[in-house]
């Protein structure tokens, strides 16, 4: 006898944060991949720094009860938010305070509670930017000829995920470029004579591979008799990909099951043991 599937558990949450939310919105997503069959109803207040803007999150909330979960630095806000959400019946959380409290804590400091610091204009934000613009400049097999300022050298057949991975990579302050494999063409020796960065190879399954370029051809229209989603095609390029990397000990990241940010993770964690190493 089939099992029929659980209907769906809808529920509003309402993400209230004086910065830009980032933090709100990761959390809530991954607490919610814990549970099965559960669909939050996100309602996002970003920027809330004022009584008159908080107001306004609060009228909402009363139209939709739900989870009200929160960062806010002002103590005053803070207060208004928790308080009128008891009256309401909405339990909130405030999502960092269990994190600052240990560090608080352990470090035996007060908290500045200042608004937004996590995006204030320092030398790690520049950095940031610097690594973004350098991925931006070195995506696709651009810029060879100053390759060797790269922390990281991403290499890989077509639509393995290069330029997702680079572009987070950029993001966590790693300047990336990236490279694409091509059978018939060789490498160029900008890349063979590499000693600064780390090189890395993306490699996918072949089926995985080739339903994705299915799907992009269908998205541009083109005929899929085009051998690009051929899978012997496929496979050909992958192996090419694995032998070169293998020739020159290049690592290789198998980024089947794996999604950007894990793959991102794994590459930075390599590249921390090599600059300890």
């Amino acid at each position: 006898m089939e099992k029929t599937e659980k209907p769906a558990v809808y529920f509003n949450v309402h993400l209230v944060s004086d910065s830009t939310g980032e933090t709100l919105s990761g959390v809530m997503r991954a607490s919610c991949t814990q549970f099965d069959n559960v669909a939050p109803l996100e309602h996002s207040y970003y920027l809330v720094r004022s009584h008159k803007q908080l107001e306004r999150v609060l009228r909402e909330i009363e139209a939709s009860p739900g989870i009200v979960m929160f960062t806010m630095a002002s103590p005053e806000l803070r207060s208004t938010l928790e308080r009128r959400c008891r009256e309401l019946g909405c339990p909130t959380v405030a999502v960092l305070d269990p994190v600052l409290d240990l560090l608080q804590r352990y470090l035996g400091v007060e908290l500045s509670h200042r608004t937004g610091s996590q995006h204030a204009l320092d030398p790690e934000y520049f950095q940031r930017m610097d690594a973004l613009n350098f991925t931006l400049n070195h995506d696709d097999g651009h810029g060879l000829d100053d390759l060797e300022d790269a922390d990281v050298v991403i290499l890989g057949v077509s639509r393995v995920s290069k330029t997702p991975t680079c572009i987070y990579l950029a993001h966590r302050g790693i300047r990336a470029a990236n490279i694409p494999l091509v059978p018939d063409l060789p490498i160029t020796s900008h890349l063979e004579n590499l000693k600064r960065p780390l090189v890395v190879g993306l490699k996918v399954t072949t089926e995985r591979l080739a339903d994705i370029r299915r799907a992009r051809l269908r998205a541009w229209n083109e005929q899929l008799s085009n051998n690009y989603a051929d899978e012997e095609r496929v496979a050909e390029e992958l192996r090419y990909a694995v032998k070169l990397c293998a020739k020159h000990n290049w690592p290789m990241v198998d980024v089947t099951r794996r999604s950007i940010e894990e793959t991102a993770a794994l590459i930075m964690n390599m590249l921390t043991e090599r600059r300890r190493g």
